[in-house]
């Protein structure tokens, strides 16, 4: 069974950074597209980035030059680096691993940005 632990949420202010991290467990990593979506109060949820098994990315027009996707097969993981944070990027922040027909998630991790 595919597991996916998010981790690296917090409290910063506008301006500042954090590194979210997702590890898999339970499956082959290399096989998944990996994604980070984000579910803000009262919003759907949405695509931030997602990363191929081979480093193909895909960013969100309000994120781009902002936040960087990468992965690292050798350790499971996929990383969101995310800079220069704003009060709009508000949200809990879900880990997706997808391949179909099979499409898991985590169980988020929450980034708060305010002064």
């Amino acid at each position: 069974q595919v597991q996916l632990v998010e981790s690296g949420g917090g409290l910063v202010q506008p301006g500042e950074s954090l590194r979210l991290s997702c590890i898999l467990s339970g499956g082959f990593f290399m096989i998944y597209t990996m994604g980070w979506y984000r579910q803000a109060p009262g919003k759907q949820r949405e695509l931030v980035a997602s990363v191929t098994f081979s480093g193909s990315t895909n960013y969100a027009d309000s994120v781009k030059d902002r936040f960087t996707i990468s992965r690292v097969n050798a350790k499971n993981t996929v990383y969101l680096q995310m800079n220069t944070l704003k009060p709009e990027d508000t949200a809990v922040y879900y880990c997706n691993a997808k391949n179909e027909p099979w499409d898991y998630w985590g169980q988020g991790t929450q980034v708060t940005v305010s002064s």
